[in-house]
């Protein structure tokens, strides 16, 4: 079985997940609009459990906007006596989505930073591939000449060494004959 997985049944997934955090977006937004909370992209995401990215794509951001829009031609409703909008229950929340949406954010941007590294390696990859081939396939063609040559000059000089030799051994002769022709013509003096 492919490891990879089929390329429609993942394409359908991304298509179903990525439709199912828009509808969880759009739902966080008319909850947070009902409730009176001040809508931000930011807000948007930490209630929906999406990314901040997600909320500036097109069919959200519009929602957003209009929601904003309406939000500020309405007055804030006036707080009740005796109730307060601030608590520090509230803000203690608030920080703690906060600091869990910085965290996977600071994940999510890991991920896409190697993930971008990754795919920029492949495209480099692939566009020298071609030219170290070439240059591969070049060297390789040059080592074999030197190899050929290599091989010649050897034998080469294993004829000429044989040669030395020979030519050695006649100066050796040629050295003896001639001492004793010149010992010979010495006596016949």
């Amino acid at each position: 079985m492919n490891r990879q997985g089929n390329p429609a049944v993942l394409a359908q997934a991304r298509r179903r997940d990525s439709l199912d955090k828009r509808q969880r977006a759009l739902t966080a937004l008319t909850a947070l609009e009902r409730d009176g909370t001040k809508i931000t992209h930011a807000a948007v995401a930490r209630t929906a459990r999406v990314s901040t990215w997600l909320t500036y794509t097109d069919g959200i951001r519009e929602h957003i906007q209009a929601a904003r829009h309406r939000q500020a031609s309405t007055p804030p409703p006036a707080p009740t006596q005796g109730t307060s909008t601030i608590t520090p229950t509230g803000l203690r929340a608030e920080l703690h989505l906060a600091r869990q949406e910085i965290k996977e954010l600071r994940q999510e941007r890991d991920r896409l930073r190697e993930t971008l590294r990754h795919q920029l390696g492949q495209q480099l990859d692939a566009l020298h591939a071609p030219d170290l081939t070439t240059r591969i396939e070049e060297l390789t063609h040059h080592n074999h000449q030197l190899a050929d040559q290599l091989q010649h000059a050897t034998e080469e000089n294993a004829v000429l060494r044989g040669h030395t030799a020979s030519l050695e051994e006649d100066l050796a002769a040629a050295r003896t004959s001639l001492r004793r022709m010149i010992r010979d013509e010495n006596l016949n003096q």
